[in-house]
């Protein structure tokens, strides 16, 4: 693979780099005026000579311009066939990505592009791509389904993209992705976009792309430059606490909270609102229609905080968050660098917050490792500082509010006559305490959150309990030759659910240890029966700490014999398996 990473000092405009003008028309019909770095260095290179590309960057950096302004430009209109087809790992990032293309290229009524994703009626989708489309966007397994029921032809892609392609592979589409590709033409240009590159990314790269540019923008697998990266420290009882006064601390915070579970996010969001804060979840367990509404609404600024998962939050669209507050901190790196992604877009400035336990201590230096980034700890703000906070922040909102003299003229002396008793410092004084005593009133003797230094955890992070999480032990191990990806395949399986909540895996030698979200260990426990990996059939057990092999003991799944006729094995469950 080639690379292209370099800075570019004079700033190359939209209209310098042989793009139509109608596309141009639209461009500056959206309000921007300079490309992002990404598609300064992406268009031009597109434009004079199309070629396999992988790009680099964070979400929010401009991605879906940098690829859908020389997919516009390449499209012929007349040939009304699905010329381009752009894969993403989410069906809010699917109609995202149709909506801002669609709106580049309103100066080109002719372009036709239809988002076709899960969740929604496949019949409509169906009609809608036999009527004609020149632009597919999609999702893999919904994709993967219209090619299985021979409800597409891709023989005419000229351009295949693949965004954000880690997540598309952690959340299990690697087989749909893989036969997705096998029915688009030989000939074509394969541009791949990934914050992150994995070695499961690389492999695309390397065997379905041909000699592929690398286009960076800013370092292989890190976070987005302009965002702080902050952690307090308090024990786990403390952790609601310590995020109330998080937000307390800002008051204009627009921002995700991330959580682990559903189970958790909704409990955390629930208990927000009950707060008085402006907040709303965003989970797995909810309708489409009920995702869309919270989504908008959060877009909008219907509401200042989303409560929501990792899965849930992918493709949400949003350029303006403060902060993003890490209830609990993700499994791995990669995650952590999609969270924190979510703010400091386009250029801004933002803020990533961990609120942490003692045993999670190795982690933060794990990722800081991971990213290249240091962590700032910073004490959980105390109840004078956030008192002092919001007492400035209303008396801004005071002196700036707008005064419409002639609506509020008429009121205006039986408001003198009401306040004639009281000194301008009296009238100011009722005026603050009005919005201010609750402040006040909570923060007035609360005690300091913060564990002192010195008394991080010195315990090895495999040991770290998870809230929402029941701990499984698998009878298959390394020896077995199962990976993280079969694991989490084999969960999926066996609970029937496709955003089950899965936590940490540890492999050992002859077993596997996997954390998955209580509301599924039932399921687990009870469908896992009967399937096998390998030659061996699964045997599942609660699992018990502080035990060693010989004496585990746990509720178990059951076990079967190895060669038991007529058993479903796992690796054609697997095969079958659609998101």
């Amino acid at each position: 693979m080639s690379h292209f990473s370099f800075a570019i000092h004079t700033k190359m405009l939209f209209n310098e780099m042989g793009l139509d003008p109608r596309i141009l028309k639209g461009i500056e019909a959206m309000g921007f005026e300079t490309p992002s770095p990404i598609q300064e260095q992406f268009i031009p290179i597109f434009l004079k000579e199309p070629k396999d590309i992988v790009g680099l960057a964070q979400t929010g950096t401009g991605k879906t311009a940098a690829f859908g302004l020389p997919i516009l430009q390449t499209i012929n209109p007349a040939n009304r066939v699905p010329q381009a087809l752009i894969l993403s790992p989410t069906r809010e990032l699917c109609v995202q990505i149709a909506r801002e293309i669609k709106e580049y290229s309103q100066f080109l009524p002719e372009i036709v592009i239809t988002p076709v994703y899960g969740g929604a009626d496949m019949g409509a989708q169906v009609k809608a791509l036999r009527a004609g489309t020149h632009i597919i966007t999609a999702t893999p397994g919904r994709m993967h389904d219209m090619i299985r029921k021979n409800k597409v032809d891709l023989s005419h892609v000229s351009i295949l993209v693949l965004d954000e392609a880690d997540e598309m592979l952690n959340m299990g589409f690697q087989e749909d992705v893989d036969a997705i590709l096998a029915m688009t033409p030989k000939e074509k240009n394969t541009l791949l976009f990934s914050a992150t590159m994995p070695k499961e990314v690389a492999a695309i790269a390397k065997n379905y792309m041909t000699n592929p540019l690398e286009i960076a923008v800013g370092k292989k697998n890190s976070g987005a430059e302009n965002v702080e990266h902050i952690y307090h420290m308090v024990h786990a009882k403390d952790r609601y606490l310590a995020l109330k006064r998080v937000l307390d601390y800002v008051p204009e915070v627009y921002g995700i909270v991330f959580c682990r579970t559903r189970q958790e996010t909704g409990e955390v969001a629930a208990q927000l609102i009950q707060d008085n804060y402006s907040a709303e979840a965003l989970h797995g367990d909810l309708s489409q229609q009920q995702r869309d509404f919270v989504m908008n609404k959060f877009r909008n600024r219907g509401v200042q905080i989303l409560v929501a998962t990792d899965v849930a939050a992918r493709g949400l669209d949003v350029n303006d968050l403060t902060h993003v507050v890490n209830y609990n901190l993700p499994d791995d790196s990669e995650n952590y660098i999609h969270r924190s992604g979510r703010t400091g877009r386009v250029g801004k400035s933002g803020v990533s917050i961990s609120i942490i336990h003692l045993k999670e201590h190795g982690r933060i230096r794990m990722i800081e490792k991971s990213i290249g980034k240091k962590f700032v700890r910073k004490p959980v703000p105390s109840g004078k500082e956030i008192c002092e906070k919001q007492l400035f922040y209303l008396t801004d909102k005071l002196q700036e509010v707008t005064v419409n003299e002639e609506e509020i003229a008429p009121y205006l002396p039986a408001v003198y006559e009401k306040f004639s008793n009281l000194s301008k410092e009296e009238l100011i004084k009722h005026i603050v305490s009005l919005e201010f005593n609750r402040f006040l009133d909570y923060y007035g003797s609360t005690p300091d959150l913060n564990i002192p230094d010195g008394h991080e955890e010195r315990r090895s992070p495999r040991v770290v309990e998870t809230e929402g999480l029941t701990k499984f032990r698998l009878n298959v191990g390394l020896a077995k030759g199962i990976s993280p990806k079969e694991v989490i395949n084999f969960v999926v399986e066996a609970t029937g659910r496709r955003n089950v909540e899965i936590g940490r895996i540890d492999l050992f030698g002859s077993y596997s240890v996997v954390e998955v979200e209580d509301a599924a260990g039932k399921a687990l426990l009870r469908n896992s029966r009967g399937m096998s990996f390998r030659g061996t059939f699964f045997d599942v057990e609660v699992f018990e700490e502080n035990r060693d092999d010989r004496s585990f003991r746990g509720r178990r799944s059951g076990g079967y014999p190895r060669a038991a006729e007529g058993r479903t094995d796992f690796k054609r469950m697997e095969r079958k398996r659609r998101y």
